[in-house]
């Protein structure tokens, strides 16, 4: 039997095949372009060029990596389009000065900025690296557990997830009368499950200068690195704690939860929410922000469907089949399947609140 036949015994198209070699093209090229993008973020090559252009012998000199190495990198930049090359050369790229324009410099350099991207292609290497696990992983049953992807990881996380809650969070919350007055309450306790780096922790307390804010993850050193970003700041603190502990640090302490793009990590979610809901006074406020995937599996789906599913399959996946009898949500957690998690957990209702423009993400409001 023909190999190139389709199960029926039909040729495919021609044109199709041609046209879904080249997607697949892309996509390597893309990947290989993703694996340059974290040299120069990992080696501090973008940050040794932005307002500063430079020949390879300069940034080979600023940077200390080797020369030969430095020509062929900014010669691949510039080729992707993403740095510029001026001046004459001499046949051999040496005397040709490369810039990095104002636009990739904010995106690879600028932790601030909202469009701060580099983090992605750091993990994306990071995970590259894990394949041999994650394909055994895949043959078992088991899983790949966050640690074993190292600081990078954790890291990016941290970093990509970071502008938002620095500058968007603040805004967000205020924008939706009920959850923002609860928050303003004098002295209101509110607790962040599964804070990772604490950034989500640091806004709401910045925000909210009169609350004592409570971060908990069970990754040390996400904890350890909270400490770090939150130093000075004397109305939040970080500690170890499992989500389907809070409850233990006792009943009706908080006036709010939230669960930040965590949830849907979590071996058993169900537990969790119970545990907060059992936390959280009465006339408080349980927020979860989760990915804003698709209502339904519809596909072919859009970008942000796309992303979480590749999350999903190379990290989140993984994370959660580690810990035995997980539920294993994975990344795309629909809002029925959280509307699920919600009600068994002892939650009445789940709502979606009315917040725009906070990127892949969707904000749910859980009502006693």
């Amino acid at each position: 039997m023909d190999d190139t036949a389709d199960r029926d015994g039909d040729k495919a198209d021609e044109q199709v095949v041609e046209d879904f070699a080249g997607w697949v093209f892309d996509r390597f090229l893309g990947g290989m372009e993703t694996l340059s993008i974290h040299i120069g973020s990992s080696l501090g090559l973008y940050a040794a060029l932005r307002g500063a252009p430079a020949t390879a012998a300069e940034l080979a000199a600023r940077t200390s990596i080797d020369r030969r190495y430095a020509r062929e990198w900014l010669e691949q930049q510039a080729t992707a389009g993403i740095l510029d090359g001026d001046g004459d050369g001499d046949g051999e790229g040496d005397d040709l000065k490369f810039r990095l324009p104002a636009a990739q410099a904010e995106v690879l350099t600028d932790r601030a900025s909202l469009g701060y991207s580099a983090p992605l292609a750091d993990m994306f290497a990071a995970v590259a690296l894990r394949m041999p696990d994650l394909t055994d992983a895949y043959r078992s049953g088991r899983g790949v557990p966050w640690a074993a992807f190292g600081a990078a990881v954790r890291d990016g996380q941290g970093d990509i997830n970071r502008p938002w809650f620095e500058n968007e969070l603040a805004k967000a919350l205020a924008s939706v009368p009920r959850v923002h007055e609860v928050l303003s309450r004098p002295g209101a306790g509110i607790a962040d499950v599964a804070c990772g780096h604490g950034w989500s922790t640091i806004g709401l307390a910045r925000a909210y200068p009169d609350a004592i804010v409570d971060g908990f993850d069970i990754d040390a050193p996400a904890i350890e690195a909270a400490h770090e970003h939150a130093a000075g700041l004397e109305n939040v603190a970080f500690s170890e704690l499992r989500g389907e502990q809070l409850a233990d640090e006792g009943k009706d302490r908080y006036d709010a939860a939230f669960v930040f793009e965590a949830l849907h990590d979590m071996p058993d979610p169900v537990a969790v929410l119970s545990s907060i809901r059992r936390a959280v006074r009465s006339d408080g406020v349980v927020v979860v922000m989760d990915e804003a995937v698709a209502e339904t599996f519809s596909p072919p789906g859009d970008d942000t469907e796309r992303a979480m599913y590749g999350y999903s399959l190379l990290i989140c996946l993984p994370d959660s089949m580690s810990t035995p009898d997980s539920v294993a949500t994975g990344t795309v957690m629909r809002h029925a399947t959280l509307e699920r998690y919600a009600h068994e957990a002892g939650f009445s209702a789940v709502s979606i609140l009315p917040i725009d423009g906070f990127a892949a993400f969707r904000f749910y409001l859980l009502e006693r």
